[in-house]
């Protein structure tokens, strides 16, 4: 695919590589490297290279023209609103606030295309149901009138991982607490002289049946030593470092978050202020018109002058509002995508270490039936005709037999 022709989807500031490529919305970028795990090189059009998330581009296997249809996100409905403000103040009627009205959503202090006149956008990585992709606008809080933030549902749904995972090291523990206190009371009664007199080829049996349990807690106490090391220590360390990958991620994004918020309500005051100075000066040209006076120029001069002003305040506000979102929807994409790779992560951890815990179990079984094989090995030779025998020369008191007495 090297060579190959890309346009980017969204704006990129380089700042997360060490050769990062800075782009904006919208500019074509020629593949020089497209390298697995994410990241491929490219060069613009003005001869600059570097390094960007593949997830930031869509290849232009079509003409241009059709692929503008899938380009339009969130940077080109801001622009959109920033045209709305520059015709206000060049003095534009209500029409063009009511095109741009047409084209955009806010919500939540979040611009948004308009989804009855603005083309579909293509996900970011299809077919994957990725979080990237489907966590952008906020959700109504079913326990009250409030709502929540896409990317709180995300920050939930690894912080019960997290609780998940602390819950699975605490039953791991209490498996082992189970094991040690197995083992110690089947070493206790492996010394039990219970039956201890049992003779013969039926008293060896008994015996080995008494040393197959200290045989049998030895092997279960070394079950319990792996399980802590080789299961629940690696759940517990695991757990401490994503912890403290959920806090880096949470504060991050609240932060640009809030400053979002910040810059839409700065917005909204300048979007007034200019409302107020048009009005003012409609209100000075009408009397221009009563009456004709120096001073109702100098009014009209002065008004104009304030509502141009105002115009520049609110163009200042967009922008600055545009690069908090164009951040924010960059940090977002970010922070999902290594959300995503961080549940994947824990996921597939505690899958191995439930799958030692199995194997774990297997081999006690295991060990567990070679301590028994030896007393049933000994129990299919215990012969009570073979120890009567036995017993018998030891023990005998004479082999001759009591006849009558003769007279």
């Amino acid at each position: 695919m090297s060579g190959a022709r890309c346009r980017t989807l969204y704006p990129f500031s380089g700042e997360r590589h060490g050769q990062g490529l800075r782009f904006a919305a919208g500019e074509l970028i020629t593949l020089l490297q497209v390298p697995d795990g994410g990241w491929w090189e490219g060069e613009k059009e003005d001869g600059l290279r570097g390094w960007f998330p593949a997830s930031y581009v869509q290849l232009l296997e079509r003409p241009p023209g059709n692929v503008r249809a899938v380009l339009l996100g969130f940077q080109p409905a801001l622009a959109l609103t920033g045209a709305l403000f520059l015709q206000q103040n060049l003095g534009s009627s209500s029409p063009s606030k009511k095109h741009s009205k047409e084209n955009t959503i806010t919500i939540n202090c979040v611009t948004f295309p308009h989804p009855d006149t603005m083309p579909e956008q293509q996900l970011l990585k299809p077919t994957e149901w990725s979080y990237c992709d489907y966590f952008w606008a906020d959700k109504k809080d079913p326990q009250g009138n409030g709502t929540v933030a896409g990317f709180e549902l995300l920050l939930q749904k690894q912080l019960k991982g997290k609780q998940m995972q602390k819950e699975m090291s605490e039953f791991i523990r209490e498996r082992i607490k189970i094991e040690e206190e197995y083992a110690k009371n089947l070493a206790k009664l492996s010394q039990n002289s219970l039956a201890a007199q049992e003779e013969g080829s039926l008293g060896e049996a008994w015996a080995q049946v008494k040393k197959s349990l200290a045989d049998e807690a030895e092997v279960h106490l070394k079950f319990s030593a792996k399980l802590h090391s080789e299961v629940e220590k690696p759940l517990m360390n695991f757990r401490e470092n994503f912890k403290k990958d959920m806090k880096k991620c949470d504060h991050h994004i609240a932060d640009l978050r809030k400053q979002l918020v910040s810059r839409y309500a700065a917005v909204e005051k300048a979007r007034k202020a200019l409302t107020e100075r048009q009005r003012d000066l409609e209100m000075k040209t009408q009397q221009l018109e009563i009456k004709l006076s120096n001073k109702t120029e100098e009014d009209i001069k002065k008004a104009r002058r304030k509502s141009t002003q105002a115009g520049d305040d609110l163009m200042r506000c967009v922008d600055l509002y545009n690069q908090a979102q164009s951040k924010w929807f960059e940090e977002m994409v970010t922070t999902t995508l290594e959300l995503e790779r961080l549940e994947v992560e824990r996921v597939e951890m505690i899958r191995q270490h439930l799958c030692q815990y199995t194997q774990l179990r297997h081999e006690t079984d295991m060990f567990n039936q070679s301590t028994v094989e030896p007393v049933d090995q000994l129990l299919r030779k215990v012969d009570p005709a073979k120890d009567r025998e036995l017993w018998v020369r030891e023990h005998k008191t004479g082999n001759i037999r009591p006849v009558d007495m003769e007279i």
